[in-house]
């Protein structure tokens, strides 16, 4: 009976090991959960670990976004806006500002290339017989040769054609001799023979001159002549004495050159000028100071992978013949454009995503325009939309004045001042700042994101200053040339007691800010002071 007792206690004591582990199991999920979640914690908010206040979501926002103040105010990051702006004659004169006319006249592009002459494959002639035979003599025997049309190549046997030649005769023999038959029919049935047997000449390209000689002599030709059917260079010959043919035998090319093509490469970005009849010139080193026109025919489909140019077939006429296959030539395309609103290039500025132009209405008056750009020409510009003919515009100092414009923009970008402030300012102006102003960041510098600022003011006898509305302007003038817009963070900073004056803002991005602080107690302004800073992380 000890026995079953033994075994109990010991799965009793099984249960309790079991238990004690999965107890052990479940504390160890639950620090590691925890740690877990501290060091994620300490990983991505780096502020909390030096103690610092944590970045918010709206620190994460893309610089994109509009940048909140402290107030909740949102500044959108929008292209820089530009103002117009007056400039006395000697700024203008100093800057180098020139003025020009917006023109309206007839204009024609052109596009400068390079090509090589081939034969126009549309005056291809090729020889061949419609019959089988052996060749006898050749005339044209070398590749190369200029031959005229009708001028002799090779003469050639066949005795299919031999044989349809008796048959004709034989059938102007019989025509004859029945011509004065008196059965009715007879005399008709021999002139149909006549007819099918020339028909059957002719089907062999048989001339209606050998016809001629046939009638002529009441002899077959043996030996027939075979001409050159067009006035051309003999490219390609495969004819030799006492080869045999067939009809798909190809004996001669023969290329008529009168008309010839030029192929020419032009690059891809103008492809969408050209089309076809737009007049076109060559001109070859082997004759100086002739021109030769043409137009051009076709754009062919295929883009050259290696060079980025698409060949453009252009035809010219070829008197004399002086272009020949296989020549380097050089090409110029004449692309008449109409009438079109020109200005030179100088006069354009490109700001960021924008063309600019300045207009100039006189007394130092100078507008921005935005403006749609046609093709470039030469140094001017086609203005698709935008400025009228005739009106004046800055054709140089662009650079300077659109410098001026956004200064001018940004100046009139700050909030009006509240009612009675111009008394006070005036009031101000004439008396010293009443308080002296430290600006302190936490980071320290300051970074891209958000940021806290806070601001101390004292009085002149170092006592500190409560109870003031304190104000601070941050402000980054735009840089085009890197497509960035003008950006500003405003912060109202609250009394925090003692003079200290805390709020916080989101910076935008990396760099120098031109930084402003304005202090009022009790409607005037006890402080007002400019300084730059330099804020970390990227653009």
């Amino acid at each position: 009976m000890s026995k079953p007792a033994t075994t109990g206690s010991r799965d009793h004591t099984v249960e309790n090991y079991r238990r004690a582990f999965l107890l052990t199991l479940v504390a160890f999920i639950a620090v590691a959960g925890v740690a877990a979640w501290l060091w994620w914690r300490s990983a991505f908010n780096p502020m909390i670990r030096r103690g610092q206040p944590a970045v918010t979501s709206e620190t994460l926002k893309p610089t994109t976004e509009p940048t909140a103040s402290a107030d909740g105010a949102s500044a959108p990051q929008a292209d820089t806006p530009l103002a117009p702006i007056q400039l006395s004659p000697q700024r203008m004169q100093s800057i180098g500002v020139k003025v020009g006319t917006v023109e309206s006249k007839g204009i024609s592009d052109e596009i400068r290339s390079y090509g090589n002459v081939q034969p126009n494959e549309r005056r291809f002639a090729y020889v061949q017989t419609r019959f089988a035979g052996w060749i006898r003599q050749i005339y044209a025997d070398a590749t190369g040769d200029f031959i005229e049309k009708g001028q002799p190549l090779f003469t050639i046997y066949s005795p299919d054609l031999v044989s349809s030649e008796r048959e004709y005769l034989l059938a102007k023999k019989s025509a004859a001799a029945l011509q004065q038959s008196a059965v009715s029919g007879v005399a008709d049935g021999a002139a149909s023979l006549i007819t099918a047997s020339k028909s059957r000449l002719l089907q062999f390209d048989i001339t209606e001159s050998d016809i001629a000689k046939l009638d002529q002599t009441g002899e077959p030709i043996t030996d027939l002549t075979v001409n050159s059917p067009v006035s051309g260079y003999i490219t390609e010959k495969n004819a030799l004495p006492n080869m045999y043919v067939q009809p798909d035998t190809k004996l001669y090319t023969i290329a008529d050159l009168s008309e010839i093509w030029v192929f020419a490469q032009v690059f891809q970005n103008d492809a969408g000028k050209i089309k076809p009849g737009d007049p076109a010139e060559v001109t070859v080193d082997a004759y100086p100071g002739q021109v030769f026109r043409g137009k051009v025919d076709y754009l062919l489909p295929q883009l050259d992978m290696a060079t980025r140019t698409l060949p453009v077939r252009l035809v010219f006429a070829n008197p004399g013949l002086k272009l020949r296959p296989g020549m380097y030539v050089n090409v110029s395309l004449k692309l008449p454009l109409g009438q079109r609103l020109i200005v030179p290039d100088s006069a354009i500025f490109h700001s960021g995503t924008k063309n600019l132009i300045f207009t100039y209405s006189g007394d130092g008056n100078i507008e921005p325009h935005e403006v749609e750009l046609g093709p470039h020409v030469g140094d001017q510009f086609v203005i698709s939309m935008g400025v009228k003919a005739g009106e004046q515009i800055v054709t140089s100092a662009n650079f300077l004045i659109d410098s001026e414009a956004q200064l001018s923009a940004a100046a009139g970008a700050f909030m009006p001042p509240p009612p009675g402030a111009g008394q006070a300012a005036a009031m101000n102006a004439q008396a010293p700042t009443q308080a002296t102003v430290e600006l302190a960041t936490v980071p320290s510098p300051p970074q891209k994101g958000s940021n806290t600022i806070r601001i101390k003011l004292t009085d002149q006898a170092g006592k500190p200053i409560t109870g003031a509305q304190v104000n601070v302007t941050f402000f980054m003038a735009a840089m085009p040339a890197m497509g960035m817009a003008a950006m500003k963070t405003v912060v109202q900073a609250s009394d925090k007691g003692g003079g200290m004056y805390e709020g916080n803002g989101a910076l935008g991005s990396g760099g120098t800010w031109q930084v402003t602080i304005t202090a009022q107690q009790n409607g005037q302004t006890i402080a007002n002071k400019q300084l730059s800073v330099n804020a970390t992380g990227g653009m």
